[in-house]
């Protein structure tokens, strides 16, 4: 037991799988070769994919499901193997939502499309349809993923709400997304979270160039103990950092987006502009 690893099931999707399987092994009083004759696995794979130094298959987790008794049911490592394999969650973001939900100051840049917390759950399901089309996802993914973003959503109506600042490059207003009564109604809910004490929208203008600061998503949070973190993410990778060294740069680029960016009431005269302009 000297040498039992620390698992943390925040730390990635594989991570969690791994926690769920040590868990359920010794909930039945199992070691790690008594759940490898059972399904027809090496104790040492069963060590593996708990450490997460090997990743799950399908057909392992089948098979983990038969030894376990949880074929077709809601506790199914094959289901989650499926979440892991659909991309329902990338790495580093489960942990991220968490810290989220607890943020002092939630600062966002985004490109392209409206941020995840700013969306309605029309234009939400808008873009996981599309990924659906594409076939990047399950339409169980899809629902799984909008079901996550409104949690994510409700998890910010606290009695002390956080600060949220949000910068969208002008690019997140044009993409047409969901059709225009979707598009439409996307815009409005802009224009009323602006109106929130605790939230600020900021429009970097296409005229500012190559002088925008990010060509990704960066979210920042500011912890209750003035901690930093950082969660940048790519379309295949999410990467949560808390070094303080690699985090501030990050926040120096994001002050530098504010300063050239619109106002918060030239943001809301462009949106509403805008609007008006697709209905």
């Amino acid at each position: 037991m000297a040498n039992r690893k620390k698992l943390n099931a925040l730390d990635s999707p594989e991570a969690a799988y791994g926690v769920r399987l040590r868990d359920a092994r010794e909930a039945r009083g199992w070691r790690q070769d008594d759940l490898g004759r059972r399904c027809g696995y090496s104790g040492r794979h069963i060590s593996g994919v708990e450490t997460c130094s090997k990743s799950p298959t399908l057909s392992f987790s089948i098979a983990v499901d038969g030894a376990l008794g949880f074929t077709g049911t809601a506790d199914s490592f094959e289901r989650e193997c499926r979440k892991i394999r659909h991309g329902v969650l990338l790495q580093g973001f489960p942990e991220y939502v968490v810290l989220e939900g607890a943020a002092a100051e939630i600062r966002i840049f985004e490109v392209g499309v409206i941020p995840g917390l700013l969306q309605t759950r029309e234009y939400a399901q808008a873009l996981a349809g599309g990924a659906v089309t594409r076939g990047i996802i399950t339409p169980q993914a899809a629902e799984e993923r909008v079901a996550l973003l409104m949690k994510r959503q409700e998890s910010l109506v606290r009695i002390v709400p956080p600060v949220l600042m949000a910068v969208l490059d002008e690019s997140c207003i044009h993409r047409p997304i969901g059709g225009p009564e979707v598009m439409a109604a996307q815009l409005q809910h802009l224009i009323d979270l602006s109106e929130q004490p605790d939230t600020t929208i900021q429009l970097v203008p296409y005229s500012i160039g190559e002088r925008r600061p990010f060509n990704r998503l960066v979210n920042l949070l500011t912890l209750d103990d003035r901690s930093l973190v950082s969660y940048v993410e790519s379309e295949t990778q999410g990467y949560l950092d808390r070094e303080i060294a690699s985090v501030l740069p990050l926040v120096r680029a994001y002050h530098q987006g504010q300063s050239m960016s619109l106002s918060p009431i030239e943001t809301v005269d462009m949106v509403r502009r805008h609007r008006k302009g697709i209905l």
